[in-house]
């Protein structure tokens, strides 16, 4: 029980909220809203089965924080107080056994599809995927103060709802992370050119939504250790912003990388050495150089999956929080089994069907664990065991009929 013990342990963010332990369920879009953004009952049912599992933080896929810019169809919205009364059950029922229930607050800016009406984003460069993403526009400066003082808005509301902290998404390639990389910001005004230029767009963001709701409220980032394509944001710049973003007072820091062109954050578009393999985090190498650079709590998400290698990462101080994400997927109480000796390990089989052009496309890693998360919207638990076919039958059905 010695692992398990050191991932229970608590930890006291700098704003002076303590967290119960070190597990935290990364976000996953659940994409699976009302109409209008509205919180439906299967996410709620959904929070309602990972709230049983004990586990530190549970982060909330995306919230959209302007019904005008949407990821996906089916995203929360939460530009108001509309939906205060889903809001607040959503919070109770996955804060019941003590987790903290955080709300990620995002914006996609170019990487929305083409049923948004009006794209924006830092300047009008396009993704390569036209048929699906329209060529956005530069956001005007009114239009770049409205957006931060939208997640702002967000970001009060969540506390007004009883939710225990948020997280501003500023990685895989979305709005904020489109400010901060050369390769979709060319501006040349203020919010542009040089890094502290670009990391301007993140850092207000931050300073709104901490003068909204106070020093005590947690407030936490995730952004990209680099976005690995040519010419974008790297490493270093990374580790630079990380640095800006520690002094203004972040609580927590979670690592991730890659954009819709480079998915690293699938273990995608990027080589991994076989030293890291062993300590199983796509990015362990970049957080002992981020953990030089920063005393804020380090989160650090992907590829971990067995406790051992969990708690040496924590006792050795590498990083603060361990982030899971799709294991929590197929296994909603995976922090209980952990703390309770049940498992020591999780391994999720690999979603191929064998057929190499199927499985290159990647869709159906996404939808096999969106389903998964739809069973126990439905009020079902997981099925580990649940069909790679039966997932693509009912993506092709969804898409052609």
């Amino acid at each position: 029980m010695k692992f398990a013990n050191i991932l229970q342990q608590p930890f006291t963010l700098p704003c002076g909220v303590t967290i119960p332990n070190r597990i935290v369920k990364s976000a996953m879009s659940e994409n699976n809203a009302d109409k209008g953004g509205k919180p439906s009952e299967r996410i709620i049912k959904l929070y309602n089965t990972w709230g049983e599992g004990g586990t530190g933080i549970l982060i909330s896929g995306n919230v959209m924080m302007d019904s005008k810019a949407l990821n996906e169809a089916r995203n929360v919205v939460v530009e108001d107080e509309t939906y205060m009364r889903e809001l607040k059950e959503w919070a109770n029922v996955s804060q019941k056994k003590g987790s903290h229930l955080w709300m990620q607050i995002n914006h996609p800016g170019r990487q929305s599809p083409k049923f948004n009406k009006d794209v924006v984003s830092a300047s009008d460069v396009q993704l390569p995927m036209k048929s699906m993403f329209p060529k956005p526009r530069p956001m005007t400066e009114e239009e770049i103060w409205k957006a931060i003082d939208g997640f702002g808005n967000c970001a009060l509301i969540a506390k007004k709802a009883g939710w225990k902290g948020v997280q501003i998404h500023g990685a895989h390639g979305y709005l904020v992370s489109q400010f901060l990389s050369t390769l979709t910001n060319l501006r040349t005004d203020q919010w542009g050119g040089s890094l502290e230029n670009r990391a301007r767009f993140a850092i207000e963001i931050y300073r709104d939504i901490r003068k909204k709701v106070g020093p005590e409220f947690p407030i936490g980032i995730k952004i990209n250790s680099a976005d690995f394509q040519r010419g974008a944001f790297t490493e270093e710049e990374s580790l630079a912003v990380i640095e800006m973003l520690s002094f203004e007072g972040m609580d927590m820091i979670e690592v991730s990388g890659g954009t819709y062109e480079k998915a690293a954050m699938m273990g995608a578009g990027k080589k991994i050495k076989e030293s890291t393999q062993k300590r199983e985090a796509y990015f362990a190498d970049f957080i002992e150089k981020a953990r030089t650079k920063t005393k804020t709590p380090l989160l650090l998400t992907g590829g971990f999956r067995t406790l051992e290698v969990m708690a040496k990462a924590i006792e050795n101080n590498e990083l603060d929080f361990v982030g899971l994400a799709r294991p929590f997927a197929v296994f909603p109480h995976l922090s209980k089994d952990f703390f309770e000796g049940t498992k020591t390990e999780v391994h999720i089989p690999p979603v191929k069907t064998g057929i190499k052009f199927i499985d290159k496309m990647g869709f159906l890693d996404i939808s096999y664990f969106s389903q998964q998360m739809k069973m126990m919207g439905k009020g079902e638990f997981p099925n580990p065991k649940l069909s790679v076919w039966l997932v693509l039958f009912n993506f092709i059905k969804k898409t052609l009929f």
